[in-house]
């Protein structure tokens, strides 16, 4: 079963979120209060398993640091394409829009300290078509 391992949100877009004790997401907008609220790429989310894999070549990285709301542990075991719709936590239904992301420019800070970056591959991004509040330790599964 997958579990939501952090929840993080930025106040402007292009830098790192900051984990919050939990988000409330709102249907066709996104995470109350994160930049990319209201923009085409809703939500993001991130393997656990991507971040700790990162960790192995930069210690210091935490969840976040790739710009990801959601950090998720056992995303990959759902194998999600775009289209797919997952549940999070008590309410929230996501849907997917895009697998992998291009790093910006000459690629993102994480890229150019280590010499890769999970997020062109392996982020996700999706919108709310159900809203709900999502805390660490809540399921998530395809709905």
């Amino acid at each position: 079963m997958a579990v939501v391992h952090a929840v993080c949100v930025s106040k402007r877009k292009g830098e790192k979120k900051i984990a919050v004790e939990s988000v409330t997401l709102q249907a066709d907008f996104g995470a109350e209060g994160d930049a990319h609220a209201g923009s085409g790429r809703q939500v993001s989310l991130l393997a656990l398993e991507g971040v700790r894999r990162m960790q192995e070549k930069l210690p210091t990285i935490i969840p976040g640091d790739f710009a990801e709301n959601l950090t998720v542990a056992g995303l990959n075991e759902l194998e999600l394409a775009p289209g797919d719709r997952i549940a999070v936590g008590e309410s929230a239904v996501l849907e997917v829009t895009q697998i992998g992301k291009e790093c910006h420019g000459s690629g993102c800070a994480i890229m150019r300290a280590v010499g890769s970056c999970v997020m062109p591959k392996e982020g996700i991004f999706a919108r709310v078509l159900s809203g709900g509040t999502v805390r660490p330790g809540d399921a998530v599964a395809r709905a």
